[in-house]
């Protein structure tokens, strides 16, 4: 396990340094969405309302807002706050056991003796033991101010959360203000049937059976073939479309210089392709006029177009000679 926190715990002069971990983790099958029609992964991205760029998680900052008008808290600002600085855990007060209302309790921690010595953390263990209570303390964790109970769990001390009091809904329901007569006979039999049901209990014998359906129904498409490869849906394509974009725009720059290298080669590079693509009419019988007079005037004269086919026609017959000599 990895600590995910470092601070003290402080009652009266006495201070325990620990280490906070984690006490619980997610082993549900991670699932995330893919479009219906070729399995390709779906990603939600953080986007600016002004500009309609994507934002970097780094360049994110929090604000609240009161329906008018937007406080931006930067970094800075939250990191400034006296309680986000602290690194105590400080004890309140220790109460009995049973006041603790199992509603309320949250997320819980391991805590672990962080120094040479553990004297401190298992003496303030064994009086918890002894004394049946539980302590009350306060603490921040990830920018915000924790309410937790510290109690013992075999040789570890546990940090758990608990909920604000204004956190807890008050259960109201109309229907049991109404006066319900139950039968001594019915108690007793309700009584007999709990009896049957009664073992202590063992979270090992217990298990997600979602999960192992989902995971088996999972393994089943993978033995049956019915996958999709991860390289061709995913991240791996984009890397891969992006390189033929970056191979085009290559493409597409060295067209530009090179069409712009032969336009300031001068009107002679122009004059040269033109005559080259007007190889079928000899300047001579054009009166010495470029290609593109002679083609003004092949326009303003319709009727001269046949003698022009003619010559074209009689062209061929002169390459197979010069190709026969």
């Amino acid at each position: 396990m990895r600590s995910i926190w470092k601070g003290a715990l402080t009652f009266g002069l006495v201070n325990v340094p620990v280490k906070v971990y984690s006490a619980t983790e997610d082993h549900d099958v991670p699932l995330h969405q893919v479009h219906n029609a070729d399995g390709g992964r779906i990603r939600y991205q953080r986007i600016c309302e002004i500009d309609g760029e994507v934002v970097p998680y780094a360049d994110i900052d929090r604000a609240y807002d009161d329906g008018e008008q937007t406080v931006v808290l930067t970094k800075e600002d939250l990191a400034s706050l006296p309680s986000e600085r602290s690194r105590e855990i400080d004890v309140v007060e220790f109460v009995p056991s049973d006041q603790i209302d199992l509603l309320t309790l949250d997320k819980a921690y391991y805590l672990e003796p962080d120094s040479s010595s553990p004297k401190s953390y298992v003496l303030l263990r064994k009086t918890l033991e002894q004394t049946d209570r539980t302590a009350i303390v306060r603490f921040s964790l990830r920018q915000k101010t924790r309410l937790a109970a510290l109690r013992v769990r075999g040789d570890v001390l546990v940090l758990q959360t608990l909920l604000w009091a204004d956190e807890v809904r008050e259960a109201t329901f109309p229907a049991l203000d109404e006066s319900v007569r139950i039968s001594a006979k019915e108690l007793e039999m309700s009584a007999s049937l709990v009896e049957s049901f009664s073992s202590d209990f063992d979270p090992e014998a217990f298990t997600d059976e979602y999960q192992e359906e989902l995971r088996t129904l999972i393994d089943a498409k993978l033995e049956k073939g019915d996958a999709l490869d991860t390289s061709e849906t995913f991240g791996e394509k984009a890397e891969k479309e992006g390189g033929e974009v970056i191979d085009l725009m290559e493409a597409l720059r060295a067209s530009v210089e090179r069409s712009r290298a032969a336009r300031g080669g001068g009107s002679k590079t122009s004059d040269d392709d033109a005559g080259r693509g007007d190889t079928k009419t000899p300047a001579k019988k054009s009166g010495g006029k470029s290609a593109a007079a002679k083609k003004d005037a092949d326009e303003k004269a319709p009727a001269k177009k046949a003698p022009a086919k003619k010559t074209a026609e009689k062209k061929t017959p002169a390459k197979k000679s010069a190709k026969a000599s």
